[in-house]
């Protein structure tokens, strides 16, 4: 059986992937989906100071008080910017990486990179009019649930130097349903999406749904992440058998 984390995209909560992990611990498999600081239930401690160090460090510490390893490693949305920093610093303890619709860095690259300066600006301007000049709100405001985010971690720039961390097995998974030509914060995923599905490195699938599959389409979702789990610990079987057999 597989172990999961997955991590959430901005604004939201592990709340959103309850019925995600019922349907992968039905079938035998651990997930633990936390919630990062100053997000969800832990909204209360919202700072300006949150960055990106501070979400990757969520994660590290669940690996090490739950005595993590051979991980599959999911990230949602803003989620993916998490998931390769965290790589950055347990690669030891991670199977693969799966960006489900979500952001994938480059070496020296922050989010607002990915945005592009007018976008940037354009967030920068609603965190200042409506944030305090240090969080986003979620548009709807008054969605359940849903959280303002810190705009910090979006300026927080990635150096992706492990060695490790790059000969990981990666997979990216685009939703390709209902994409809204309007929403400039999906423009990076769809361009991540591409690179992607363009490079052999990587393995692409699809889920038809839209950028919230673990609301949509969960059990979809989890039938997935079992497949991708699966195929991930073939390839690492071979080498295995390889060293025996020597």
């Amino acid at each position: 059986m597989a172990m999961f984390v997955i991590v959430h995209g901005a604004f939201g909560g592990g709340w959103q992937w309850r019925r995600v992990a019922a349907m992968l611990r039905s079938t035998g498999h651990e997930v633990f989906t936390p919630t990062l600081t100053g997000l969800g239930e832990r909204v209360h401690l919202a700072t300006p100071d949150i960055g990106l160090d501070t979400h990757s460090e969520d994660i590290v510490n669940v690996f090490r008080f739950e005595d993590l390893h051979d991980v599959v490693l999911v990230g949602h949305s803003y989620g993916g910017l998490v998931i390769t920093a965290v790589a950055e610093r347990i690669p030891e303890r991670i199977a693969q990486l799966v960006y489900l619709d979500a952001l994938v860095p480059e070496d020296g690259q922050c989010h607002m990179d990915m945005l592009g300066p007018e976008i940037t600006a354009a967030f920068l301007e609603i965190a200042r009019q409506y944030g305090d000049g240090w969080r986003v709100p979620h548009d709807p405001p008054d969605e359940p649930f849903y959280t303002d985010h810190p705009i910090k971690p979006s300026g927080d720039v990635l150096h992706l130097t492990n060695p490790r961390a790059r000969t990981l097995p990666h997979t990216f998974i685009e939703c390709t349903e209902e994409r809204d030509p309007n929403d400039v914060g999906l423009l990076p995923i769809i361009r991540s999406a591409t690179r992607a599905r363009q490079d052999p490195a990587w393995r692409y699938y699809t889920l038809p749904t839209g950028h919230l599959p673990c609301q949509t389409l969960p059990e979809a979702t989890a039938e997935l992440l079992v497949q991708i789990s699966a195929a991930s610990a073939g390839v690492r079987a071979v080498p295995e058998m390889a060293g025996a057999m020597a």
